[in-house]
């Protein structure tokens, strides 16, 4: 499709889109009328830049079905990602929406080189996280053979990826090296295995990793990227080239922004990546800031594909930590301490990577007055405090319960947040 006739689909949607936001959403509704805009003002793509932006504040503020465009006898899947709270954001998907979401990864798939013939190994986590059940219906779209492995058992993982032929694999990078290692450790000669692919996404990772999973694993690694607000996996690909990931901007429209003053950006600098879905019904979104930064180009592609690419993401414009696939907020942590009185309100996280997986501390002060040389009274506040994040942020840390005053006081800003993956 030539770029005139990706923009006149492209507004044609949006007009669309514009007129069904106005009158089925009341928040987009109230936005629009505070800005004087009626949908009739939107008559091509770009036009886009009068229309309000969205943020992960208004799904929480809006939880659980606020932003909903349809009625809930039209949701047939409801999916969540962690948030700032313990609320989750929200989003539902109708027929449609699946039918599109399948049909986006099984392009997504084809530009990996995937065909009906290969047999794919799911080891995305399965449930309300849009990683598992994301791909494998993407992989049935496309009509090749799908494992539903999850996560987890990766001794099994193996056997069964070993046994069932399992020609490409979809997982997290970190996972992948992982796997790579506990396959060397197997005694199952690595010739043994068919891998040819490797669909990796979930996390930040580079092209220095991607050559360590290519070599120890004997696969082509490739980039999937999504984010569960706008879809899921599926919203961008990479291709033969390697070099950015197509967008598939006919579902998915981008744009990128400065950060600072939200003013849009043009192709080739470098600020915050920002979607509109186009198509979707279940809970349909405008300019939703990713908080991922990024640049864009419309540069030919050598592999023939006329869509937008987008860099790797270079990082984000706000706090958020991405471990083992699953968003974690600082504040998240502070509102369990917060919330258990034997604790100050000080605490530090540090994410290491151990043996290519993420591992996350929370080091955090007892109150002197619980402070105990007791050994099963600490066990007991660890038991607690444990099972309490474990809950909110939805993966397992590691807890270190912190003498009182030990932890780094700061006159400026706290370093909350000590990172040491390094990602080359």
């Amino acid at each position: 499709m030539s770029r005139e006739e990706m923009r006149q689909l492209q507004s044609e949607r949006l007009r669309k889109l514009v007129h069904r936001v106005y009158h089925n959403v009341p928040f987009y509704r109230n936005k629009m009328q505070q800005l004087g805009m009626i949908p009739d003002d939107i008559r091509s793509i770009d036009d886009i830049v009068k229309l309000p932006f969205t943020t992960k504040q208004d799904l929480r503020d809006n939880y659980p079905y606020g932003l909903f465009a349809v009625p809930m006898s039209q949701i047939v899947r409801i999916h969540a990602s962690s948030g700032t709270t313990g609320k989750p954001t929200v989003v539902g998907y109708t027929h449609r929406d699946l039918s599109i979401w399948s049909e986006a990864i099984a392009r997504c798939l084809m530009g990996f080189g995937a065909t009906r013939d290969d047999i794919f190994t799911v080891a995305y986590g399965y449930g309300l996280f849009t990683g598992g059940l994301g791909l494998h219906y993407g992989v049935e779209h496309l009509g090749a053979t799908v494992i539903p492995m999850s996560t987890g058992n990766t001794a099994k993982h193996i056997q069964l990826m070993h046994d069932f032929g399992s020609t490409a694999l979809a997982c997290t990078p970190s996972y992948a090296l992982y796997l790579a290692e506990q396959i060397a450790q197997s005694g199952i000669p690595r010739d043994e295995f068919r891998l040819r692919l490797a669909i990796l996404g979930g996390e930040p990772w580079t092209d220095n990793m991607r050559r360590e999973i290519e070599a120890k694993l004997g696969v082509d690694a490739f980039n999937i990227y999504g984010l569960s607000e706008i879809m899921g996996p599926g919203v961008s690909h990479e291709c033969e080239c390697k070099n950015g990931s197509h967008i598939i901007e006919d579902h998915f429209y981008p744009e990128i922004v400065s950060p600072d003053t939200l003013e849009p950006l043009p192709y080739g600098q470098q600020g915050e990546l920002v979607f509109t879905t186009l198509t979707k019904e279940g809970i349909p979104l405008l300019r939703y800031r990713t908080k991922d930064l990024c640049t864009l180009t419309d540069a030919p592609c050598p592999c023939g594909r006329t869509s937008v690419r987008m860099s790797r993401i270079a990082g984000r414009s706000d706090d958020m930590l991405i471990i083992r696939g699953v968003n974690v907020f600082p504040s998240q942590v502070e509102s369990v301490v917060l919330e258990l009185p034997e604790f100050e309100p000080h605490y530090r996280l540090i994410v290491d990577r151990v043996n290519n997986l993420d591992v996350l501390e929370v080091q955090v002060e007892v109150r002197e007055e619980f402070y105990s040389d007791e050994i099963s009274a600490m066990m007991a506040l660890h038991k607690r405090i444990a099972s309490r994040l474990q809950s909110v942020l939805g993966i397992s840390a590691n807890i270190k319960l912190m003498e009182p005053r030990s932890i780094e006081r700061s006159e400026g800003k706290s370093q909350r947040v000590i990172d040491n993956r390094v990602l080359e």
